[in-house]
């Protein structure tokens, strides 16, 4: 497989600085680490490449050939030739920018700098997606529905504490009431949440039966959502303190509920405006004449004037859909399908056989436009 560019792979341009490539490689190599990523094949491959990509980078003299040549410039036949050297072993690297400091271990687990979490700190708890269908009417107009979600809410036998009664806690021994344990892994640090305490530093001598001292507990339970009109397929709503209960007092994450509109047996939808097809007959179509048609408020009348022809489109205006931000509603767009005859009795082919025999170009403008256009191909 091709190699892929340098710049890409850190994502910077050609025009970087030092101080752009150091970063984007710091920001990446925490990202795609084999500590971050034990078992991912491609994550170890994307580390290499990012060791290499910096390396060449970062080096005036490898950059300049770099440039110049593109891969070729570490092409073995040339480095024999005097070209640029070779790469090092990523890890080594990884050391060179990052030092022999803690701070790699804040790095590789906190998301990229700062300072980790607490384990024993209150925590948020998880946020959740819930998929639900609409009927067209119901996202066009808007409703309200009630869904049942089934999540980790505050255990209801010990209130959320995780003891059972008025039990006491007492320093985890494993941890020292830390909440982690640190191994060493080479020349890293490597900090986890305890095994035995979960992470808190503490131990419950009596933990709740009903959650095992966790303090949550996974139940059904009820949301209320109003649905706003004009909402359409792939629209988000939050609704906020639904998710999952928090630990240690934290909060409870959100839920989301993405939204899916099924289809409509007369209606398409093109973002805030409506289309439909209404038949008309041969009759109307060349008289002329009032038609009923429908709308999401009601039915509603157009004019069809003389001699409309099929695919005459006509719009009412703010008959379409409202707009879920408030700007205004969409129009209806009322298509006309001329409806030819498909069984005549013999009065009525009669009539029209002495219709036919009255028509002259003046009557069918469009055929006799068409023959004057096509009279060259029927020679």
């Amino acid at each position: 497989m091709a190699k892929r560019d340098y710049y890409e792979v850190l994502g910077v341009g050609k025009s970087a600085s030092d101080e752009e490539l150091k970063k984007a490689y710091r920001k990446l190599a925490v990202k795609y680490h084999p500590d971050k990523n034990p078992g991912d094949k491609n994550a170890e491959e994307h580390f290499k490449e990012l060791g290499e990509a910096y390396e060449a980078l970062s080096d005036s003299q490898k950059r300049a050939a770099y440039d110049q040549m593109g891969h070729d410039a570490f092409d073995p036949r040339r480095r024999a030739q005097g070209g640029g050297g070779g790469f090092h072993d990523p890890t080594e690297i990884f050391r060179e920018v990052f030092g022999n400091s803690g701070g790699i271990f804040e790095e590789l687990f906190s998301g990229g700098g700062g300072r980790r979490q607490d384990p024993r700190s209150p925590q948020r708890g998880d946020d959740l997606r819930y998929d639900l269908e609409l009927s067209f009417e119901e996202a066009v107009r808007g409703c309200e529905k009630e869904i049942n979600v089934t999540r980790l809410m505050s255990c209801e036998r010990c209130g959320g504490t995780g003891a059972d009664g008025a039990a006491r806690k007492r320093t985890c021994a494993t941890c020292g009431g830390r909440g982690q344990v640190v191994t060493s892994r080479g020349i890293f640090s490597l900090a986890q949440a305890c095994p035995r305490c979960a992470g808190q530093g503490q131990m419950i001598e009596n933990p709740c039966r009903a959650c095992e001292g966790e303090g949550r507990a996974e139940r059904p339970g009820k949301v209320k959502l109003r649905i706003p009109a004009g909402v359409d397929t792939g629209t988000r709503l939050r609704s906020t303190g639904d998710g999952e209960a928090g630990m240690r007092g934290g909060p409870s994450g959100d839920l989301y509920v993405v939204l899916h509109v099924k289809a409509h047996d007369l209606f398409e939808r093109d973002g805030d405006d409506l289309h439909c097809e209404v038949p008309v007959s041969f009759v109307h179509a060349a008289l002329g004449a009032e038609v009923e048609v429908p709308t999401m408020q009601g039915k509603a009348h157009i004019k069809i004037p003389p001699g409309t022809q099929s695919g005459t489109t006509f719009r009412l205006k703010g008959k379409g859909v409202r707009n879920v931000h408030g700007h205004g509603v969409g129009d209806l767009h009322v298509r006309a399908v001329v409806e030819v005859p498909s069984k005549l009795n013999s009065a009525q082919r009669a009539k029209l056989e002495e219709f036919a025999l009255l028509c002259d170009e003046t009557v069918n403008p469009i055929g006799k436009s068409f023959l004057d256009r096509a009279k060259g191909f029927f020679r």
